[in-house]
């Protein structure tokens, strides 16, 4: 209890519930979470099996029986007849797995690269560096659009569609590395001079026991604001190239797809299909933004 009652009155929890803007945004995270891990449960159709589908249910207007079956639809219905409200929380589950598992891969390439070019140093740390300065020069987004295309080159036609998911995480994760290790390389040449580590030096231990088990835990607080920053960054890559057409497959649809689908019918009347994809990849991306921007203010020793 009493570990309850010091966690609960310290300066980072107190932080938290001061802050309207992160309580509100932490729970829209995570009613937009549960939302998509549990879609087969709460959706009320499976969008994507074709033989519930009915063709007659097409554009549906949201909250209006429809003029053939009867049926009534939340959010209303696409061309395909496919309930938008289901087919939200489904595609909301790929941008959400692309966004969670390209930033693990970027962080662990970056703050791996940045370890090693910090407490390495020489052209190791030369190397390392300059290919990071010279990505900084494009878009991240034309660097991920650049990747994806030479993956999907260099992926046989059969499994193209199969393959597409783990292409896009691989392209989006390239083009995000670099701030990690940039900023991880920095912190690295600050604490490899204390004395914790020189102690570690002097009593054998190895350079990759130095960095993983004293350099690593001293940081991370950097590393976990990047990182969250960084989803709600790659959520939005993922979902511009799902609408450029170079992202997720028509059979796996993330917002960023049904975004595409929904604006070849936004100027003939079925504003419905864009809109509340739309609002939902905002939302998301909004309030994963403004936790990180919290997040980056609670652990800033400066601002206490």
């Amino acid at each position: 209890m009493d570990r309850i009652n010091r966690a609960w009155n310290s300066d980072f929890v107190w932080s938290f519930r001061h802050s309207p803007v992160a309580v509100v945004s932490l729970a829209l995270v995570v009613v937009l979470v549960l939302s998509a891990v549990f879609a087969p449960l709460i959706s009320p159709y499976n969008p994507f099996d074709p033989a519930s589908l009915n063709l007659m249910n097409g554009f549906s207007k949201p909250m209006e029986p429809n003029t053939f079956t009867g049926d009534v639809f939340w959010l209303g219905t696409d061309d395909q007849g496919r309930d938008v409200f289901s087919t939200i929380l489904y595609g909301m589950r790929i941008s959400l797995f692309v966004g969670f598992t390209a930033v693990l891969f970027a962080l662990l390439l970056g703050v791996s690269l940045g370890l090693i070019a910090g407490y390495v140093g020489g052209w190791t740390e030369t190397a390392i560096m300059r290919v990071a300065d010279v990505q900084l020069t494009f878009p991240a987004i034309l660097v991920a659009m650049l990747i994806f295309g030479i993956a999907k080159g260099i992926t046989p036609v059969h499994l193209r569609d199969e393959m597409a998911i783990w292409v896009l995480i691989i392209a989006i994760g390239l083009s995000d590395w670099v701030q990690f290790a940039r900023v991880v390389r920095g912190a690295t040449l600050v604490e490899k001079n204390k004395e914790y580590v020189q102690a570690a030096k002097l009593i054998g231990r190895k350079p990759g026991a130095i960095m993983l088990r004293h350099i690593l835990p001293n940081v991370l607080s950097p590393v976990l604001v990047i990182a969250t920053i960084s989803l709600a960054l790659a959520i939005i890559a993922e979902a511009t190239l799902s609408f450029l057409g170079v992202g997720a497959p028509p059979t796996q649809p993330s917002l960023g797809t049904l975004i595409r689908i929904g604006q070849g019918y936004l100027f003939s009347g079925e504003w419905w299909i864009i809109l509340y994809p739309s609002i939902t990849l905002l939302a998301l991306a909004l309030s994963v933004n403004l936790l990180g921007d919290w997040l980056r203010d609670a652990l800033n020793p400066k601002l206490r």
